[in-house]
């Protein structure tokens, strides 16, 4: 047969390239004729400077197929072994309601959408924000709570500045409760010291021994004990002090509240709140505290406020993208939260409901009390009397022989020393275990009646909490609590909820510097196996083998494709990047005697959250003009280099620019940086620009930090979770974040941590590392080109109708693109929001509003995007070019139109004849454009008030007789 295909093209070992990046050979041929370049070859000659492009291939792997991928990493989880966790230290197995996994874990509709910024189209999200928020108000006691953080160890770090902040004190000494979690007091070590923070240790009874400006307690603490700390907490308080407190979840259902002893602040981790231990991550962290300190709670808090018809609508209260308004004045750099997470911690209480929360919580105190009870008989006493769920045991000379019978048994307990070891049971933990535990531990022989010897002592119900700590008020009694408690009822719910959120599942999300590809499914499926969802992250680690190779070969490609001598995988948010990139350069410079060097340049163009990075690591920032190009001023850049030459410590620089350009300068600016001894910080937010192209490392960079949840196809969960690792040069490397529980081998020994688990969050890192191997080094180069091609073709399409502010030397824009409407602005009254909410009407989310240039809009298409979609988006946007020409001509009011009143719900268009009095048609309001009726989306609420929301903050689900609302 002539023209037959070989057998190697047969077997389309490359297939999975085709399917995620969207443009085919014949659309790629097509919209390289629009913007007039003969290849892609002459497109990227016109856009990367020829001085960084790479000359050889990337050293990765050929792409393998799907199936292969799936099962090579299978082989590698393989070498994991599951072992029972009782380690705790605030990590505990636990069960995720199968429909929750199902529906919400495993589906595109709530892991592909994005942070609730355009709030008409992200409803059901900040709903179930909005329940998570009230579950945490609920158990500890306080009135306020935001939308979760990264983990319980950096959440205690904020507590801690945030501490600060509000305290009148006028120490500058924080004290730790010495019996906090040993990862915590790590985290904290760190952020004290480039804060300038002394840390005092003791018991909670020292507190108020001497002047401090906060204290920090553990409530269970690391040693399992619980105890009263009312009075401990008044003692701060007296001396103008603030009190936090580490806290558990499932503890609360039972133990008297943070709230009711006094507390400021309270904090911990959602984990155990049917969230897999995952190797150490993503979690979500809650953090509550009292209505007073409103204003200065870190992260984002979901308010309740009201649409344009008076309809009851929430959104995101007080902070958002607070770092990127204030900069360096930022309460903190914290630009994401843990919302996938959180919606799952939130779930899971929505489905247990407070009687099923109370028995869980019931089950695993009494199963802990009859372990305790039984070793009693035994001989054993547990140090700690009054305990929740952990006992501390010492064995004396037994306790190795202890440890190696009950791993061997298949039972993981915590090593605390030589010869005393902890056990935390947990929700999967059951009868029949603590039977084989009380054999394992007592140096028993199994009888027979082991098990009616267990009931015997339950007869006798043992509890281990004193009656003045268990809690005497009610929890969880708002109708959503109460209500969804069949899996027919939950399901519906997140269903109604899914429903009202606009997601990739949906359409493209044109977000500039956000990069919404695809997240493929073959990704997704191993973050739910078992070998990687179970692991604990403290588990000894020749149980982790399958983790360390998938990390260890991960970290090999990321130093293939950035260039980097060696990465590190801790920050679990590109924030926590930033810092580790900079906590580096840092302890490298104090190592050679330069703590001097406290100035970074920051250039104007550069991502809102680096200023604030900058200020937590003890930097003085100095801005860097940029020119009317976009680009980074280099004779204002040499002047202040060389103005601060004794003091420069690093520049923080983004490439491809926040402009969406390459510059051409940019090895002369790193050189610049590195002549005046300063060391060279790169932001990866547009690392999706340069792979295969050019690298980091290659252009003159130093650390870099790559967010794994945009370049490398980890979803965005609707604000998170992210991982933000860190590649640096050699001579960096030694000065990166390890761990002080879970040391990782390296010349980074001895270093503190910035997050609670020693490879982040571990579990999703699965994700990327199939997205390289199913792409390969050739599928990532085309990525990129496509990437840049796309927002090309979005850029010469839109162009007649919206300039483009900033284009390279050669008119092309990197991989992003910003559309200038300020001129509208100032024609029309038609700002920058009004056609980001318009924009919902055609079914799209909008492009990045008012940044990095106010009055702007920033679109990035991704590689992701076939020409039939950014079709969509660019019709959309003439369509509402063209509505704004008919106010531009009188035909309809500036303050009576389509993209004023936008967006419309189906309230608008059922609406009786009277009530519709605009100049414009019902058509045209929802029905502008012929596609938009094929698949329509309807906002579930008009136009949010947010001036209303500030103004009546309530961040709480609304009151039992506003609940249909």
């Amino acid at each position: 047969m002539p023209n037959t295909p070989s057998l190697l093209e047969l077997e389309q070992r490359d297939a999975f390239i085709a399917r995620h990046i969207g443009p085919n050979r014949d659309e790629i041929a097509a919209m390289l004729a629009v913007i007039g370049a003969a290849s892609l070859d002459e497109l990227i000659e016109q856009t990367v400077p020829a001085a960084i492009r790479l000359t050889a291939p990337l050293a990765l792997s050929d792409a393998l197929p799907e199936h292969e991928a799936l099962a090579r990493l299978k082989a590698i989880a393989a070498r994991n072994v599951v072992n029972k966790s009782l380690i705790g230290m605030g990590y505990h197995d636990t069960l995720m309601p199968a429909v929750i996994q199902r529906n919400v874990l495993e589906n595109p509709g709530w892991y592909t959408a994005y942070t609730p910024y355009q709030a008409e189209i992200a409803q059901g999200r900040l709903e179930a924000l909005l329940n998570y928020q009230q579950m945490v108000i609920d158990l500890t006691g306080l009135e306020l709570a935001n939308a979760s953080l990264l983990d319980e160890a950096t959440a205690a770090a904020e507590a801690m500045a945030m501490a600060r902040r509000i305290s009148k004190a006028r120490s500058n000494a924080f004290f730790v409760d010495a019996a906090c979690f040993p990862q915590t007091i790590d985290v904290l070590k760190t952020r004290a010291g480039f804060f300038g923070f002394e840390l005092i240790f003791g018991t909670p009874e020292q507190a108020a021994a001497q002047e401090v400006f906060g204290a920090l307690f553990q409530y269970p603490n690391d040693r399992g004990e619980i105890a009263d700390l009312t009075p401990h907490i008044a003692a701060v308080k007296a001396a103008s002090g603030i009190a936090a407190v580490a806290t558990d979840l499932l503890a609360l259902v039972l133990l008297k509240s943070p709230g009711e002893m006094g507390a400021d602040i309270a904090f911990g981790s959602a984990q155990r709140f049917g969230v897999p231990m995952g190797f150490g991550g993503p979690h979500a962290a809650f953090f509550a505290t009292r209505d007073e300190h409103k204003r200065q709670v870190p992260g984002r808090i979901i308010g309740v406020s009201v649409d344009a018809r008076g309809k009851k609508a929430l959104r995101m209260a007080l902070q958002t993208r607070e770092q990127h308004i204030r900069r360096e004045k930022a309460n903190s750099n914290i630009c994401t939260s843990q919302v996938l997470l959180a919606n799952l911690a939130g779930m899971y209480a929505v489905y247990h409901g407070p009687a099923g929360l109370r028995d869980i919580a019931l089950r695993v105190h009494r199963l802990a009390a009859l372990l305790a009870a039984g070793l009693r008989e035994a001989g054993i006493e547990a140090a700690n009397a009054q305990f929740f769920d952990t006992l501390r045991l010492d064995l004396g000379a037994h306790a190795p022989t202890v440890l190696q019978a009950t791993r061997a048994a298949g039972y993981n307990l915590r090593e605390v020393s030589d010869s005393v070891l902890a056990v935390a049971l947990n929700e999967k933990t059951t009868r029949d275990d603590v039977v084989e535990l009380l054999q394992l531990i007592g140096g028993r022989s199994p009888t027979p009646d082991a098990p009616g010897a267990l009931d015997a002592l339950d007869q006798q119900r043992p509890i281990a909490i004193p009656a003045e700590l268990l809690r005497r008020d009610a929890i969880l009694t708002h109708p959503v609590f109460n209500t969804h408690h069949t899996e027919h009822a939950m399901l519906r719910y997140l269903k109604k909820l899914q429903n009202k959120d606009l997601a990739l599942d949906h359409s493209m999300i044109p977000l500039g510097s956000c990069t919404m590809k695809l997240n493929a499914s073959s990704e997704m499926l191993p973050i739910s196996w078992p070998e990687f969802a179970d692991l604990h992250p403290f588990a000894p680690l020749d149980q982790a083998a399958g983790y360390l190779e998938m990390i260890r070969t991960l970290e090999d490609a990321l130093k293939a494709i950035t260039g980097f001598d060696a990465i590190c995988m801790q920050p679990n948010s590109g924030a926590q990047g930033e810092y580790a990139g900079l906590v580096a350069i840092r302890r490298y410079q104090a190592s050679r005697g330069e703590s001097s060097r406290d100035v970074c340049l920051i250039p104007k163009s550069a991502h809102g959250t680096n200023p604030a990075t900058a200020q937590m690591c003890g930097l003085s920032v100095v801005v860097v003009d940029c020119d009317e190009a976009g680009n980074i001023n280099i004779a204002d850049l040499r002047a202040k280099a060389a103005g601060h030459a004794a003091r420069l410590s690093c520049i923080m620089l983004t490439y491809p620019s926040t402009h969406g350009v390459f510059e051409e300068g940019v090895r002369e600016i790193c050189a610049i940086v590195h002549e005046h001894g300063g060391q060279v910080y790169m932001d990866g937010a547009n690392l999706n620009a340069q792979l295969g192209l050019t690298s980091p490392a290659s252009i003159g960079a130093d650390v870099s930090h790559m967010n794994l949840h945009k370049t490398f196809a980890i979803p965005h969960g609707g604000g998170g979770p992210g991982m933000g690792p860190i590649g640096l040069k050699a001579h960096l490397a030694p000065f990166a974040a390890n761990h002080a529980v879970q040391p990782i081998d390296g010349p980074h020994q001895g270093q503190s941590a910035v997050s609670a688990a020693p490879w982040g969050s571990a579990s999703i890192l699965p994700i990327s590392w199939m997205y390289i191997a199913m792409m390969g080094g050739a599928g990532l180069k085309r990525a990129t080109e496509v990437a840049i091609l796309n927002a090309n073709y979005v850029a010469a399409r839109l162009e007649p109708h919206y300039p483009i502010l900033y284009t390279g030397s050669r008119g092309r824009v990197a991989h992003e693109c910003i559309l200038d409407v300020r001129a509208i602005k100032t024609a029309t009254g038609i700002a920058e929001l009004d056609i980001a909410k318009r924009l919902m009407d055609y079914g799209f989310h909008a492009p990045t509003v008012s940044f990095p240039v106010a009055g702007t809009l920033m679109v990035e298409p991704t590689e992701s995007e076939n020409q039939d979609e950014l079709d969509r988006f660019i019709a959309a946007m003439i369509g509402i070019r063209e509505e704004i020409r008919q106010i531009e001509n009188g035909t309809w009011p500036a303050d009576d139109n389509p993209l004023k009143h936008a967006p419309h719900t189906q309230a608008d268009v059922i609406c009786s004849d009277s009530d519709w009095n605009r100049p414009y048609s019902r058509q045209q309001a929802a029905f502008p454009l012929p596609f938009v009726a094929e698949n329509k989306f309807w906002p579930s609420v008009n136009r949010i008030d947010d001036v209303y929301g500030d103004r009546n903050l309530f961040c709480a689900c609304p009151p039992i007789e506003a609940a249909s609302a």
